[in-house]
């Protein structure tokens, strides 16, 4: 694989990371409500989903989970499901546990594990990774499933980085919200939103 095509990959990668999707809008409702460790930690578990996802797509798991529908609306219903749940959590919080410092090392393990089944729950990744791929593989170099964990891993590494530098901004923008003690009490319904509307997403999103 040439350097080009690793830097193309590496461009395409980035644009996608940024655009408005579940993942990112997680990252930010956690950064937001909890601070940016709470962001971090959820985008380390977003980005191990992605290992499980990238590891589909390279084995072909994701292609037998497309054909079969019922196996796509179970896996896609689950993950709706469990952000919706999430959702309501955030609307029962209570302002209280907005205040910054409390956050234990537990809770951010727990953070990492949500994000992990929310990512793990979103079929559409598994498929978005086993049409982008290929797109980039140089058949005629040969060790195809290399040149597709080596892409994974890129994909992975830039998606790392710019959720940690989207949880340092969210948490800035937390502490300007913080700031109006109207908009501080609405936070974990800010949150709750933000879940509702990425489950939602997910539940009515059609195959592609």
């Amino acid at each position: 694989m040439d350097i080009e095509t690793i830097f193309s990959f590496f461009g395409v990668a980035v644009l996608l990371t940024l655009a408005p999707g579940p993942d990112i809008l997680f990252v930010i409702a956690q950064s937001l409500s909890q601070g940016k460790w709470a962001g971090i930690s959820t985008a380390l578990g977003l980005c191990t989903g992605l290992v499980v996802h990238i590891s589909a797509a390279t084995l072909g798991v994701s292609a037998v989970i497309y054909q079969s529908a019922l196996a796509f609306a179970a896996v896609k219903y689950a993950g709706a499901a469990y952000l919706l749940y999430l959702a309501w959590q955030a609307f029962n919080e209570k302002n209280a546990d907005l205040a910054f410092g409390r956050q234990e090392p537990m809770a951010y393990f727990s953070l990492y594990k949500k994000g992990i089944l929310m990512n793990v729950l979103n079929p559409k990744v598994s498929l978005f990774f086993l049409a982008l791929l290929p797109q980039f593989v140089n058949q005629h170099a040969g060790h195809v499933p290399r040149q597709m964990l080596l892409l994974g891993a890129i994909f992975l590494v830039q998606a790392l980085i710019i959720f940690t530098l989207v949880s340092i901004g969210a948490e800035k923008l937390r502490h300007l919200l913080l700031s109006n003690k109207r908009i501080a009490e609405r936070i974990n319904w800010l949150k709750g939103a933000l879940f509702a509307l990425i489950g939602i997403q997910i539940a009515f999103s059609e195959r592609s």
